[in-house]
């Protein structure tokens, strides 16, 4: 053993003892009890980031606590590898986005080893794997098999330039991130996802705690944020009836504009309608109207998604045509809104200026007509400003509307429900937010959608002994459209149906979709028959997820949907994947920046920073502490620069740390430690380098001790090392009672944090641990050899899922393994309550309120001796001034206050 704690010899001595066991390969196992902990899968960008480190060190905590305790734990890891910035990449390095993904991938991983982290590399996958992406189209083409795939035109938003559809993060202010160009709104054919077939079913087992499958195990928050995006509406769905007619004179849409709305209530103050710049009765007003034409092809320009369109600005252009309202028979005038998606619902709605607040601010642009419907007692309506209360559906009663006067809310709408049902023109109807997922991207670098185009027998699937459609990975892309539209040796191919020359599609599928299940995966990986098999059915549903908290919606929404296709599909029984979430916090650091003489923005390394303080402390400003290069040339030490605050760790801020770095100076343990240590699981961290250094010093206080053990030679110390029930028999002295007590005392409650997944507060836990350890003296002591022993392999017990090197290294050379077997499978130790019960305690000593010493009494003393005991103490005697008691309070197991 050495005598100084050397991290790089002790990880790479303990990494090559599990290496040579496999230590972590996993097996389904029907006598344990099985637990599946998996944190999400990382995109493979080039390097570890502090925010994995925390993400995997919790599982692993995880993970090796619960096979100390006799389960059967699987801890996979693979790879995202598809998207966008694999091409990017590309772009800008002139190599193709596999050599790129492939090369960080195993660069990433040799991080992740340094880490020491107990995975099951047997279990990897890379979703740019044909074995992998070959299982993405299987269950594409079942889907489109039982309908849940289908194919429709889409809204994208188009680069002219670069002439390729980008992703909504690539619209910067209406132009393409890289060309600069303004982005234009264009419809093209896609594949699009029924999730909304599962809307309701997805929505209660968030929303509804009486479902069996409600997730109770996820944060509230998350299962709130995925209640909004799901979006429940109840309303009615009816029709505005016209006689608008195309050019070869049938009515447009069979005669019918089509809206929902959740006010029918205020179905009488209809005043106008609004359709998309797509909706058939644009298109058919523009035709004639050059003006309209123009606005129409403006409004193309910018992004398509709900959010972006809410910022703009609300314009619109009159169409001319008019439709009927259903109730009233009144001319409704049409118009063209740039802020109504054709996407969603029927792509227009009703206008009604005097309850809507949108509208309202429309109407007065353009000078509509207001018409208040909805009154409330007390209240007086005013089209000069908008109030609140003109949306109010509690309060309100219905006015100037016919056969709904005064009603309130539920009854008008179900009264304006009846009326247009009777008409043949409306019905109350469920309506999600929620819209299927389109999963077509036209980029390169994703899971080939496998359909074959044929001009005779249209789009045809490819059949499934032909899968995978085999991505080429030797493409470079150049920023100039699609290179798989370039490549005709993926481009040509025979039809299927009719052996025509025939043409692949060449969009590719949303990254999202390989997210979707690769959980799935990782329980059969190497099967190469089957999607899934058994060994999903052993380690399904998951039991522990972990992952950040912006996948809350999306990645976690789209993984629910395709678990219960695949249960459709009879591929797994489970309803749900993940049975608890956790959502770690992220790590942030100082930031500082300064503009440079050009105006530009320049960021420092907190390294090259100090703070500058007030007379309270806080800081108020930054300099440099040491002279810096800078686009203005080397800035000198005490130059001021701008402090930011604390923000999220970032390679463009220059306030990131590098795991690997960290590693190099401090070794694995010392990361592992701090990113538990310094904050729960689930809240932020703030780094601090100070920190750093108190976790590093705690290990050299551990190895220190260790090595004063394995100095010592103490009579009967050995028995420690086998266990608690030989330890009965041990005739223990005073003091080595107490530090029995003290030990198992914090061990019950560590083991109750590890159950919690309170980390920091178990790293807190040996900390005291230890502090009692080196506070106590065996010499003379009778067991006190004994009880150190056997606390310290309470500690190293505790501390190994944190810092599993270290605790290895001693554990080994300490002996410990020789009767407990290796640390990774030694048993979790158990609180002994013969400990935790004390023959003495020790209370608080107060004379009329005051502190004035301590009382050690027998454990089972009553009331009455406790009260004899301190009227006898020399502390009565000193301080009552020889005056009676007149009252004793006892508050059992804490103080006895003496009252003269």
């Amino acid at each position: 053993m050495q005598d100084t704690y050397s991290p790089r010899d002790v990880e790479a001595a303990a990494q090559a003892h599990w290496a040579a066991r496999d230590a972590y390969r996993v097996t389904e196992d029907a006598t344990k009890p099985k637990f599946y902990a998996c944190s999400m899968l990382p995109y493979p960008s080039g390097k570890l980031h502090m925010g994995h480190v925390r993400n995997y060190t919790i599982n692993d905590m995880m993970a090796r606590q619960l096979r100390m305790k006799g389960w059967n734990v699987l801890m996979p890891m693979g790879w995202d590898a598809f998207g966008l910035p694999a091409e990017n990449a590309a772009i800008k390095n002139g190599v193709p986005p596999a050599r790129w993904t492939y090369d960080n991938i195993a660069y990433m991983k040799r991080q992740m080893q340094a880490m020491g982290l107990a995975i099951d590399w047997s279990r990897e996958v890379a979703t740019c794997a044909p074995e992998y992406y070959k299982w993405n189209q299987w269950l594409f083409l079942k889907m489109l098999e039982k309908g849940i795939a289908y194919r429709k035109t889409q809204v994208v938003n188009w680069d002219p330039v670069d002439q390729t559809v980008l992703a909504n993060e690539q619209v910067i202010d209406g132009r393409g991130w890289r060309t600069g160009a303004l982005v234009e709104k264009r419809e093209i054919p896609g594949y699009y996802l029924a999730i909304t077939k599962y809307a309701e079913e997805l929505l209660s087992a968030v929303a509804n705690p009486d479902d069996p499958n409600f997730l109770a195990g996820w944060p509230e928050r998350v299962r709130l944020m995925q209640e909004n995006w799901i979006g429940k509406s109840e309303g009615v769905r009816f029709a505005f009836p016209h006689d608008i007619r195309d050019e070869q004179g049938q009515p447009i849409q069979d005669g019918r504009l089509w809206v929902f709305t959740t006010r029918a209530d205020t179905i009488m103050g209809v005043t106008f309608c609004a359709v998309a710049p797509e909706h058939p009765l644009a298109a058919h007003a523009a035709r004639g109207n050059p003006a309209l034409a123009a606005f129409i092809e403006r409004c193309k320009l910018g992004g398509t998604t709900e959010a972006e369109l809410a910022l703009k600005e609300k314009e619109g252009m009159p169409t001319g045509l008019t439709v009927t309202h259903p109730l009233t028979g009144e001319a409704v005038p049409v118009w063209v809104g740039n802020y109504v998606l054709m996407g969603y619902g029927d792509g227009a709605v009703m206008g009604v200026p005097a309850h809507d607040e949108r509208d309202f601010a429309f109407a007065k642009k353009y000078g509509l007509p207001i018409k208040p419907v909805i009154a409330v007692e007390g209240e007086t309506f005013s089209a000069d400003a908008w109030a609140e209360w003109y949306a109010d559906k509690q309060r309100g009663r219905c006015v100037n509307s016919g056969p709904l006067n005064g009603l309130p809310y539920q009854a008008a709408v179900d009264k304006a429900a009846e009326l247009l049902a009777a008409q043949g023109l409306g019905e109350k109807k469920v309506t999600y937010r929620l819209r299927d997922w389109g999963i077509s991207r036209q980029r390169y670098w994703g899971t080939p959608i496998p359909i074959i185009h044929c001009d005779d027998c249209g789009p045809v699937p490819v059949p499934y002994e032909d899968l995978p459609v085999v991505l080429p990975e030797d493409l470079i892309p150049d920023g100039s459209g699609n290179p798989l539209a370039k490549c005709e040796a993926f481009l040509k191919v025979d039809c299927p149906k009719c052996g025509k020359p025939a043409r692949r599609e060449t969009d590719t599928m949303d990254t999202f979709v390989d997210s979707s299940w690769y959980f799935m995966r990782y329980c059969d990986p190497t099967n190469a028959d089957a999607m899934v098999a058994d060994g999903t059915r052993y380690w399904m549903p998951m039991d522990q997820y972990i992952g950040g908290i912006e996948h809350a919606i999306l990645h976690l929404l789209y993984a629910r949907f395709w678990t219960k296709v695949m249960r459709d599909l009879g591929l797994v029984q489970v309803d749900e994947p993940f049975q608890r979430l956790l959502t770690q916090g992220m790590v942030l650091n100082h930031i500082y920046s300064r503009r440079t003489a050009k105006g530009a923005k320049e960021y420092f390394w907190p390294h090259d920073v100090e703070h500058v303080l007030d007379e309270g402390g806080k800081i108020v400003g930054a300099r440099l502490k040491r002279d810096v290069a800078s686009s203005d040339g080397v800035l000198p030490a005490g130059t001021p620069i701008d402090y930011e605050g604390v923000g999220t760790m970032s390679k463009s801020k220059n306030n990131g740390v590098d795991p690997q770095d960290l590693i190099e100076r401090y070794g694995a343990d010392t990361a592992r430690l701090y990113t538990m240590f310094t904050a729960p699981p689930e809240a932020t961290l703030e780094w601090n380098d100070a920190a750093v250094e108190g976790s590093y010093r705690f290990l050299k206080r551990v190895w220190a001790f260790g090595q004063r053990l394995a100095q010592a030679d103490w009579a009967g110390a050995a028995q420690a090392a086998q266990g608690a029930a030989s330890l009965a028999d041990v005739a223990y002295g005073k003091r080595a009672k107490a530090l029995r007590h003290e030990i198992h005392t914090v061990l019950k409650q560590v083991d109750y944090d590890y159950q919690r997944m309170q980390y920091n507060t178990v790293v807190s836990g040996c900390m005291k641990m230890l502090n009692a350890l080196e506070a106590f003296d065996p010499a003379d002591e009778p067991g006190g050899g004994v009880a150190l022993i056997e606390g310290f392999g309470i500690l190293l017990r505790c501390l190994y899922p944190a810092t599993p090197h270290l605790t290895h290294a001693l554990w080994q050379s300490l002996g410990y393994a020789g009767a407990l077997g290796d640390l990774l499978d030694a048993p979790w130790p158990q609180a002994d309550e013969a400990a935790l019960r004390r023959d003495e305690v020790e209370l608080v000593l107060q004379i009329n309120g005051k502190l004035r010493g301590s009382l050690t009494v027998p454990a089972d003393a009553d009331r009455a001796a406790i009260e004899a005991a301190a009227l006898a103490s020399p502390e009565f005697a000193r301080f009552s001034d020889g005056q009676p008691a007149r009252k004793v309070v006892v508050v059992p197991g804490r103080l006895v206050n003496v009252v003269v």
